[in-house]
């Protein structure tokens, strides 16, 4: 694995995105995280999963310089794959918990919400869904998977205005969890991990994939339509044209998350 790095502790695995300094998500890690996850789920010497990425950065979604370069077949298969991830990492029967370690915006949103818990460090970072004001439509997957967590008015007003929380606006939305500082998330990840895996692995599983079992259901819809629509905007020439100008912005800026 290139973009990420994976380490095995007394059954608890834990994933650290890692690729480049704001851990932007392109093809190369989608396929990496499928891969690994799917692995983990069979492999029975591991009872959790904890994610993870960089101080300051957990993932600054989809790494829209790269993505913007892809063809037509090529941005398909990324979209197409990134669903399949959702869908992968919300039916993973083991406890998955979301060591938020920086800004989290879009896909690195996503990411945290199909864990079962997330913890973000304290600091001024942010979170959400800003997909819609970059010009991607959202699936429905996605506000399937959103208001699961926040309930169906507050993920649909979120999604249309794009918006971007900060830590403690997350925390009294319900978006995460738990705060934690910084320098102990990774320990404060493992601690919640360790009351999870104390429990009946079968009766947990199990419990967890009957609660989500509608969700499950319905990220495993057909997403063809959906999907054919999001990239017929995402090559519209007023799309292209957004997105030249946030790439420029982006490009031209140091230490700030990408929004996308």
């Amino acid at each position: 694995m290139t973009t990420f790095q994976l380490t095995i502790n007394e059954s608890l695995a834990t994933i650290t995105l890692d690729r480049g300094r704001s851990n932007a998500i392109n093809h190369q890690m989608v396929k990496e995280l499928i891969t690994c996850i799917q692995t983990l789920e069979h492999d029975t010497n591991v009872g959790g999963l904890i994610i993870t990425g960089k101080p300051g950065f957990f993932s600054s979604g989809i790494d829209l310089i790269e993505a913007y370069e892809y063809d037509k077949e090529q941005s398909r298969a990324l979209w197409t794959d990134f669903l399949l991830l959702q869908r992968v990492l919300v039916a993973f029967k083991k406890p998955i918990i979301a060591a938020i370690s920086g800004h989290s915006p879009a896909g690195g949103c996503v990411i945290a919400l199909c864990a079962d818990y997330r913890i973000m460090a304290d600091g001024a970072f942010i979170i959400g869904l800003n997909e819609i004001p970059v010009g991607i439509i959202v699936p429905d997957s996605i506000f399937n998977l959103y208001s699961f967590w926040l309930g169906q008015h507050k993920a649909y007003q979120y999604l249309m205005e794009g918006k971007l929380l900060k830590v403690n606006e997350a925390f009294n939305a319900g978006l995460i969890d738990e705060i934690s500082a910084p320098e102990s998330l990774i320990t404060t990840a493992q601690n919640k991990m360790s009351t999870y895996m104390q429990l009946n692995t079968v009766t947990w599983s199990q419990s967890k994939l009957n609660l989500r079992k509608e969700l499950i259901n319905k990220l495993n819809t057909d997403q063809t339509v959906t999907l054919n629509f999001m990239l017929e905007q995402w090559w519209a020439p007023e799309t292209r044209k957004g997105l030249q100008m946030l790439i420029q912005n982006l490009k031209s800026k140091t230490p700030a998350p990408n929004n996308n």
